[in-house]
């Protein structure tokens, strides 16, 4: 057994239309349904591109909001978010069905995802969706957070994630795309840093501190710039390493 092992994940389907390039860099996939991006079409490309690469499928659920694709908070019921989470889950799972596929875990998109990791009001509406399921499905979660805590209160099963593209602040919280350094570019800092998360568990925030982190499946953002000779560099890295890919 190696020592350290990752998984490591891409949001896709989102319309950028590099999911082919992507796959095979990939263990972990997570799927736009429709909430901020994505569509019948989109999911059933994605998922046979997934299929055929051996990468595990999730459901990329958000708020719904295509205008600013899920990336700002909304102020929706809690029966309201709750539905709008399950309906892009099921219409995703309505695909995997046709396909024999199953569904490996749930990721949330954007503000959801970050709204999850604070607010224990959106967090439980969440839960309470991922209750649903009779399979056995993750639920993937930054580490240290309200949607964490409560997941494990409630016996869901969860996989810790980090960015290796992204900034982090001192609460483990992202560093907000607004700022002009949310993003890691560079390839040999981003391998140092998810290396450093990986094996350290530790990961050099923005102000420079080293705070505590545990990463168990690493995301690499389909829609950044240069995503895939990213993930092509990474991958390549963390194999040289030593580091099982999962």
């Amino acid at each position: 057994m190696m020592p350290y092992t990752i998984d490591i994940n891409a949001d896709v389907g989102e319309g950028v239309g590099n999911e082919p390039a992507l796959m095979p860099y990939l263990s972990s996939c997570n799927i736009a349904c429709g909430g901020h991006a994505g569509t019948p079409e989109t999911m059933r490309t994605v998922v046979t591109l997934a299929k055929q690469y051996g990468v595990k499928i999730g459901a990329h659920p958000s708020f719904p909001d295509i205008e600013n694709f899920g990336r700002e908070p909304m102020d929706l019921s809690c029966a309201a978010l709750f539905l709008a989470i399950k309906n892009q889950i099921e219409s995703l799972e309505v695909i995997l069905r046709d396909e024999q596929v199953n569904l490996n875990h749930v990721k949330p998109h954007g503000a959801l995802y970050n709204m999850a990791a604070v607010d224990e009001k959106t967090a439980m509406v969440i839960i309470e969706v991922m209750k649903r399921f009779i399979l056995p499905v993750k639920l993937y979660v930054p580490y240290k957070s309200i949607i964490a805590d409560l997941a494990i209160q409630n016996n869901i099963p969860i996989v810790y994630e980090v960015f290796a593209d992204r900034q982090y602040n001192a609460d483990l919280t992202l560093v907000s795309r607004r700022e002009k350094n949310a993003l890691i570019h560079e390839p040999n800092m981003l391998v140092d840093h998810v290396y450093n998360m990986v094996v350290n568990q530790k990961v050099r925030t923005i102000s420079g501190e080293e705070v505590p982190i545990k990463a168990e499946t690493c995301c690499v953002h389909g829609d950044h710039p240069d995503a895939i000779n990213l993930l092509k560099n990474l991958r390549q890295y963390l194999e040289e390493k030593g580091i099982g890919i999962l």
